[in-house]
Protein backbone atom coordinates (compact mmCIF):
# COMPACT_ATOMS: atom_id res chain seq x y z
CA UNK A 1 0.00 0.00 0.00
CA UNK A 2 1.59 2.99 -1.12
CA UNK A 3 0.29 6.56 0.02
CA UNK A 4 0.53 9.71 -2.30
CA UNK A 5 0.56 13.23 -0.47
CA UNK A 6 -0.96 15.82 -2.54
CA UNK A 7 -1.07 19.19 -1.59
CA UNK A 8 -4.33 21.34 -3.01
CA UNK A 9 -6.13 24.39 -2.91
CA UNK A 10 -4.43 26.74 0.17
CA UNK A 11 -3.11 24.24 2.78
CA UNK A 12 -5.44 21.02 1.79
CA UNK A 13 -4.26 17.43 1.63
CA UNK A 14 -5.88 14.70 -0.74
CA UNK A 15 -4.71 11.46 -1.41
CA UNK A 16 -4.36 8.91 -3.28
CA UNK A 17 -3.96 5.12 -1.95
CA UNK A 18 -2.31 2.71 -4.44
CA UNK A 19 -2.82 -0.89 -4.46
CA UNK A 20 0.93 -1.83 -5.77
CA UNK A 21 0.39 -5.64 -7.14
CA UNK A 22 -2.94 -4.36 -9.27
CA UNK A 23 -1.81 -0.83 -9.59
CA UNK A 24 -5.70 0.32 -8.87
CA UNK A 25 -6.23 3.18 -6.47
CA UNK A 26 -8.27 5.06 -4.15
CA UNK A 27 -8.57 8.67 -3.43
CA UNK A 28 -9.14 10.51 -0.13
CA UNK A 29 -10.89 14.13 -0.24
CA UNK A 30 -10.74 14.23 -4.02
CA UNK A 31 -10.89 17.96 -3.90
CA UNK A 32 -8.88 19.14 -7.34
CA UNK A 33 -9.60 16.68 -9.91
CA UNK A 34 -7.18 17.70 -12.63
CA UNK A 35 -3.89 17.50 -10.30
CA UNK A 36 -5.17 14.10 -9.12
CA UNK A 37 -5.20 13.11 -12.43
CA UNK A 38 -2.09 14.25 -13.67
CA UNK A 39 -0.57 12.44 -10.28
CA UNK A 40 -3.02 9.05 -11.24
CA UNK A 41 -1.21 8.93 -15.21
CA UNK A 42 2.08 9.71 -13.52
CA UNK A 43 1.46 6.54 -11.76
CA UNK A 44 0.11 4.54 -14.31
CA UNK A 45 -2.69 3.44 -11.71
CA UNK A 46 -6.85 2.94 -11.98
CA UNK A 47 -8.50 5.17 -9.78
CA UNK A 48 -11.57 2.55 -8.15
CA UNK A 49 -12.72 4.89 -5.90
CA UNK A 50 -13.39 7.97 -3.67
CA UNK A 51 -13.30 8.42 -0.22
CA UNK A 52 -14.65 11.68 0.85
CA UNK A 53 -14.63 12.41 4.98
CA UNK A 54 -17.21 15.18 4.66
CA UNK A 55 -19.38 17.51 2.65
CA UNK A 56 -16.92 20.69 2.83
CA UNK A 57 -16.23 22.23 -0.65
CA UNK A 58 -12.49 22.36 -0.01
CA UNK A 59 -12.59 18.07 0.96
CA UNK A 60 -15.71 17.27 -1.83
CA UNK A 61 -15.59 19.71 -4.62
CA UNK A 62 -13.96 17.27 -7.62
CA UNK A 63 -16.62 14.19 -6.99
CA UNK A 64 -18.74 15.50 -9.50
CA UNK A 65 -16.02 15.98 -12.10
CA UNK A 66 -14.36 13.10 -11.05
CA UNK A 67 -17.83 10.47 -11.45
CA UNK A 68 -17.81 12.13 -14.92
CA UNK A 69 -14.69 11.44 -15.97
CA UNK A 70 -14.39 7.89 -15.13
CA UNK A 71 -17.47 5.46 -15.40
CA UNK A 72 -18.03 3.09 -12.74
CA UNK A 73 -16.35 5.24 -10.23
CA UNK A 74 -17.73 4.69 -6.48
CA UNK A 75 -17.77 7.57 -4.14
CA UNK A 76 -18.20 6.98 -0.42
CA UNK A 77 -18.99 8.68 2.71
CA UNK A 78 -21.46 9.33 5.68
CA UNK A 79 -23.26 12.27 4.41
CA UNK A 80 -26.09 13.25 2.03
CA UNK A 81 -24.30 16.35 1.15
CA UNK A 82 -21.32 14.87 -0.35
CA UNK A 83 -21.66 15.16 -4.37
CA UNK A 84 -21.69 12.18 -6.77
CA UNK A 85 -22.03 10.25 -3.62
CA UNK A 86 -22.72 6.80 -4.41
CA UNK A 87 -22.36 4.78 -1.76
CA UNK A 88 -23.16 5.37 2.06
CA UNK A 89 -21.18 3.64 4.56
CA UNK A 90 -21.91 3.33 8.52
CA UNK A 91 -19.59 3.25 11.74
CA UNK A 92 -17.55 0.08 11.81
CA UNK A 93 -18.37 -1.17 8.27
CA UNK A 94 -15.43 -2.24 6.23
CA UNK A 95 -14.60 -2.03 2.41
CA UNK A 96 -11.69 -3.92 0.44
CA UNK A 97 -9.84 -2.93 -2.49
CA UNK A 98 -7.50 -5.97 -3.70
CA UNK A 99 -5.49 -6.09 -0.51
CA UNK A 100 -6.38 -3.24 0.71
CA UNK A 101 -8.94 -3.43 3.60
CA UNK A 102 -10.68 -0.19 4.99
CA UNK A 103 -12.53 0.37 8.47
CA UNK A 104 -14.87 3.29 8.56
CA UNK A 105 -14.90 5.18 11.58
CA UNK A 106 -17.70 8.05 12.09
CA UNK A 107 -16.63 10.73 14.01
CA UNK A 108 -19.31 13.94 14.19
CA UNK A 109 -18.56 17.10 15.33
CA UNK A 110 -16.33 19.22 12.45
CA UNK A 111 -19.35 17.99 10.64
CA UNK A 112 -22.37 15.87 11.56
CA UNK A 113 -21.64 13.24 8.83
CA UNK A 114 -18.05 13.14 9.31
CA UNK A 115 -16.27 9.65 8.14
CA UNK A 116 -12.68 8.70 9.06
CA UNK A 117 -11.02 6.10 7.60
CA UNK A 118 -8.65 3.32 8.58
CA UNK A 119 -6.32 1.90 6.44
CA UNK A 120 -4.28 -1.77 6.30
CA UNK A 121 -3.21 -4.58 3.94
CA UNK A 122 -3.27 -8.38 5.88
CA UNK A 123 0.45 -9.64 6.30
CA UNK A 124 2.18 -6.37 5.67
CA UNK A 125 5.28 -5.22 7.40
CA UNK A 126 3.78 -1.37 6.38
CA UNK A 127 2.24 0.21 9.67
CA UNK A 128 -1.91 0.94 9.22
CA UNK A 129 -2.98 4.60 7.69
CA UNK A 130 -5.65 6.76 9.22
CA UNK A 131 -7.08 9.29 7.06
CA UNK A 132 -8.51 11.32 9.39
CA UNK A 133 -9.98 14.32 7.75
CA UNK A 134 -10.76 17.50 9.98
CA UNK A 135 -10.97 15.33 12.53
CA UNK A 136 -7.73 15.05 14.32
CA UNK A 137 -4.63 16.97 12.57
CA UNK A 138 -0.83 17.08 13.32
CA UNK A 139 -0.77 18.51 17.46
CA UNK A 140 -4.78 19.12 17.13
CA UNK A 141 -8.32 18.94 16.39
CA UNK A 142 -10.88 20.06 13.82
CA UNK A 143 -13.16 23.28 14.87
CA UNK A 144 -16.70 22.04 16.36
CA UNK A 145 -18.78 23.26 13.38
CA UNK A 146 -22.01 20.52 14.39
CA UNK A 147 -21.07 19.00 17.06
CA UNK A 148 -19.96 19.20 20.80
CA UNK A 149 -16.97 18.89 22.74
CA UNK A 150 -18.62 15.45 23.98
CA UNK A 151 -18.49 13.79 20.59
CA UNK A 152 -14.67 15.43 19.87
CA UNK A 153 -13.85 13.71 23.09
CA UNK A 154 -15.42 10.77 21.80
CA UNK A 155 -14.08 10.71 18.62
CA UNK A 156 -9.87 11.12 19.96
CA UNK A 157 -10.18 8.95 23.36
CA UNK A 158 -12.55 5.84 21.92
CA UNK A 159 -12.42 5.81 18.20
CA UNK A 160 -9.47 6.99 17.04
CA UNK A 161 -7.57 6.70 19.83
CA UNK A 162 -7.66 3.37 20.61
CA UNK A 163 -6.17 2.47 17.47
CA UNK A 164 -2.99 0.62 17.00
CA UNK A 165 -0.62 3.31 18.40
CA UNK A 166 1.75 2.92 15.20
CA UNK A 167 -1.10 4.36 13.05
CA UNK A 168 0.10 6.67 10.12
CA UNK A 169 -2.17 9.48 10.32
CA UNK A 170 -2.60 11.61 7.37
CA UNK A 171 -4.95 14.50 8.24
CA UNK A 172 -7.20 17.19 5.58
CA UNK A 173 -4.70 20.20 6.52
CA UNK A 174 -1.45 21.52 6.80
CA UNK A 175 -1.73 23.50 9.95
CA UNK A 176 1.27 22.00 11.85
CA UNK A 177 3.32 24.89 12.79
CA UNK A 178 0.11 26.84 14.22
CA UNK A 179 -1.25 23.75 16.21
CA UNK A 180 2.30 23.25 17.70
CA UNK A 181 2.50 26.86 19.01
CA UNK A 182 -0.74 26.62 20.38
CA UNK A 183 0.60 23.42 21.75
CA UNK A 184 3.50 25.24 23.21
CA UNK A 185 1.19 27.60 25.15
CA UNK A 186 -0.83 25.04 26.98
CA UNK A 187 2.49 23.22 27.88
CA UNK A 188 5.55 25.11 27.68
CA UNK A 189 8.02 22.84 29.17
CA UNK A 190 6.62 20.01 27.00
CA UNK A 191 10.13 19.00 25.29
CA UNK A 192 8.28 17.02 22.72
CA UNK A 193 6.20 20.17 21.81
CA UNK A 194 9.14 21.80 21.18
CA UNK A 195 11.02 19.51 19.06
CA UNK A 196 8.34 18.75 16.77
CA UNK A 197 7.60 22.27 16.83
CA UNK A 198 11.21 22.66 15.46
CA UNK A 199 11.15 19.83 13.24
CA UNK A 200 7.21 21.38 11.79
CA UNK A 201 9.11 25.13 11.22
CA UNK A 202 11.89 23.48 8.98
CA UNK A 203 9.77 21.41 6.77
CA UNK A 204 7.55 24.34 6.49
CA UNK A 205 10.34 26.45 5.03
CA UNK A 206 11.49 23.58 2.69
CA UNK A 207 7.55 23.64 1.34
CA UNK A 208 7.38 19.59 2.35
CA UNK A 209 4.61 18.24 4.01
CA UNK A 210 4.59 17.64 7.97
CA UNK A 211 2.40 14.70 7.42
CA UNK A 212 2.17 11.75 8.43
CA UNK A 213 2.78 11.55 12.47
CA UNK A 214 1.67 8.53 14.33
CA UNK A 215 -1.10 8.20 16.80
CA UNK A 216 1.70 7.14 19.83
CA UNK A 217 3.92 11.12 18.61
CA UNK A 218 -0.33 12.69 18.82
CA UNK A 219 -0.31 11.45 22.19
CA UNK A 220 2.91 13.23 23.56
CA UNK A 221 2.47 16.66 21.96
CA UNK A 222 -1.44 17.15 21.13
CA UNK A 223 -2.93 19.27 23.72
CA UNK A 224 -6.54 17.24 22.06
CA UNK A 225 -5.32 13.88 23.16
CA UNK A 226 -3.64 15.17 26.11
CA UNK A 227 -6.55 16.28 28.61
CA UNK A 228 -5.77 14.16 31.66
CA UNK A 229 -2.26 15.87 31.79
CA UNK A 230 -1.84 17.73 34.95
CA UNK A 231 0.08 20.98 32.23
CA UNK A 232 -3.14 20.74 30.18
CA UNK A 233 -5.83 20.43 33.06
CA UNK A 234 -3.33 23.68 34.67
CA UNK A 235 -4.08 25.74 31.56
CA UNK A 236 -7.70 25.17 31.25
CA UNK A 237 -8.09 25.44 34.93
CA UNK A 238 -10.77 22.04 34.45
CA UNK A 239 -10.49 18.93 35.11
CA UNK A 240 -12.83 16.89 33.33
CA UNK A 241 -11.56 15.68 30.23
CA UNK A 242 -14.42 17.08 28.29
CA UNK A 243 -14.43 20.39 30.03
CA UNK A 244 -10.61 20.46 29.27
CA UNK A 245 -11.08 20.02 25.66
CA UNK A 246 -13.98 22.21 25.41
CA UNK A 247 -11.96 24.81 26.59
CA UNK A 248 -8.85 23.62 24.95
CA UNK A 249 -10.71 24.29 21.18
CA UNK A 250 -12.23 27.79 22.84
CA UNK A 251 -8.81 28.87 23.11
CA UNK A 252 -7.46 27.62 20.23
CA UNK A 253 -10.28 29.37 18.07
CA UNK A 254 -8.84 32.62 19.76
CA UNK A 255 -5.22 31.66 19.66
CA UNK A 256 -4.41 34.18 16.53
CA UNK A 257 -3.99 37.65 16.55
CA UNK A 258 -6.95 39.49 15.75
CA UNK A 259 -5.75 41.48 12.17
CA UNK A 260 -4.16 36.92 11.30
CA UNK A 261 -8.25 36.05 12.13
CA UNK A 262 -10.55 35.97 9.41
CA UNK A 263 -13.83 36.76 9.90
CA UNK A 264 -16.24 33.28 11.45
CA UNK A 265 -18.62 34.00 8.92
CA UNK A 266 -16.44 34.43 6.18
CA UNK A 267 -14.71 30.85 7.03
CA UNK A 268 -17.81 29.15 7.85
CA UNK A 269 -18.85 30.09 3.83
CA UNK A 270 -15.54 29.23 2.83
CA UNK A 271 -15.70 25.70 4.21
CA UNK A 272 -19.23 25.44 2.92
CA UNK A 273 -18.47 26.08 -0.05
CA UNK A 274 -20.53 29.53 -0.72
CA UNK A 275 -16.95 30.97 -2.38
CA UNK A 276 -16.49 27.92 -4.51
CA UNK A 277 -18.21 29.56 -7.90
CA UNK A 278 -16.14 32.74 -7.47
CA UNK A 279 -13.11 30.85 -6.87
CA UNK A 280 -10.67 29.91 -9.80
CA UNK A 281 -10.11 26.16 -10.36
CA UNK A 282 -7.35 24.56 -9.99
Amino acid sequence: MKVKVISVLEDNYMYLVIEESTRDAVAVDAAVPKRLLEIIRKEDVVLRAILTTHHHWDHARGNEELARLCPGLRVFGADQRIGALTDTVTHGQELRFGAIQVRCLFTPCHTSGHMCYFMWEDDSPDAPALFSGDTLFVGGCGQFFEGTAEQMYTNLTQILGALPKDTKVFCGHECTVRNLKFALKVEPENEMVKEKLAWAKQRDDEDLPTVPSTLQEEFLYNPFLRVTEEPVQRFTGRTDPVEVLRRLRTERDNFKKPKEQPHPQAMLAFDWGLFGPFLEKK
